[in-house]
């Protein structure tokens, strides 16, 4: 198989890729205020783990139009895929007229907390930004990945970020070294839109960052051991009143040895952080009889979406 490639410039002659799109972590995650469009601003470190869908794009000269095969059978392979958007997004802004083959290889559970769709959306548009040779840079193209979703810039500037505002704000840190991260998926999901009405329902106000957290925003670089000390999500309290699995999972990661263990994103995904992979490797075998859930023992990423260059058919 081609050896996976950093992310450079490719050759002139390249009509097909495939770009590996890493699930994320929120290691920070606070909701502040709602904003005047509804939506509201949030501050999250994230990070990108090795958990990977895989998108193939193919570029078809002789036609025009997209098409898109996807192998999760219980995800729309249509206009309504973030993949196809992300590709129609593309073209539409370059005016290109070019017929694109797109294969989506699924991974990352969905609607877990870990940006699986986002992430698919990003890659798509890092793969074209290749294969069409627009040399867009990541602010362009994270520009465009906005308008599809919160968190899709993010992946744009992957591995470890600062995310703000709605997700369009994002700056890159650099987390010193690596973790290893047990991702723990109890088999069902949180809607995102109830986690906050939830939040906003049982929370007093609004609390502001805390001192740990605005000297953290400060920082260009930190050590995981700053990371965890100052981790949080604001929406564990409303989701874990209502999954108390979800308390358990948490709970029982800790136990087991964890750093930390915190809910991602809005849930359903459970994740603990652990020094290393032996320690994570136990940590797995506590939930192998847990047959409603998924369980993945992955390192955290420590460099940008990569892609490889596919021979030609």
């Amino acid at each position: 198989m081609p050896s996976r490639e950093a992310v450079i410039n490719p050759r002139p002659s390249l009509s097909e890729i495939t770009v590996f799109a890493p699930a994320k972590i929120n290691v920070i995650l606070r909701i502040l205020d709602r904003r005047p469009d509804g939506f509201h601003n949030l501050w999250s470190i994230m990070q990108t783990v090795s958990l990977e869908d895989e998108v193939q794009i193919r570029l078809r000269p002789d036609r025009q139009d997209i098409q898109l095969r996807c192998d999760a059978t219980h995800l729309a392979a249509d206009r309504s895929n973030l993949v196809y958007r992300a590709a129609a997004e593309v073209l539409e802004r370059t005016e290109q007229s070019i017929g694109l083959d797109i294969e989506l290889r699924k991974r990352i559970p969905m609607g877990a907390g870990l940006g699986g769709g986002s992430s698919d959306a990003a890659a798509t548009i890092l793969g074209l930004n290749h294969l069409l040779q627009l040399k867009w840079s990541p602010e362009k193209m994270a520009e465009a990945g906005q308008l599809l979703g919160s968190d899709v810039p993010f992946f744009l500037f992957a591995p470890s970020a600062f995310v703000a505002g709605r997700g369009e704000t994002v700056r890159p840190v650099d987390v010193e070294g690596e973790r290893w991260v047990v991702l723990v998926n109890p088999g069902f999901g949180v809607n995102t839109k109830w986690a906050y009405q939830e939040l906003a329902a049982t929370r007093a106000a609004v609390t502001p960052l805390s001192p740990v957290h605005r000297e953290l925003d400060r920082q260009s670089r930190m050590s995981w051991a700053h990371v965890v000390a100052a981790a949080e999500n604001d929406f564990e309290a409303p989701v874990f009143a209502a999954h108390g699995k979800l308390r358990e999972i948490k709970r029982n990661l800790l136990n087991y040895g964890a750093e930390i263990a915190l809910l991602s994103g809005s849930g359903a995904t459970v994740f603990g952080l652990f020094a290393d992979e032996a320690r994570a490797r136990l940590a797995e075998a506590q939930f192998v009889n847990e047959k409603s859930m998924k369980v993945f023992v992955v390192p955290t990423c420590t460099g940008p979406l990569c892609w490889r260059e596919n021979p030609p058919r």
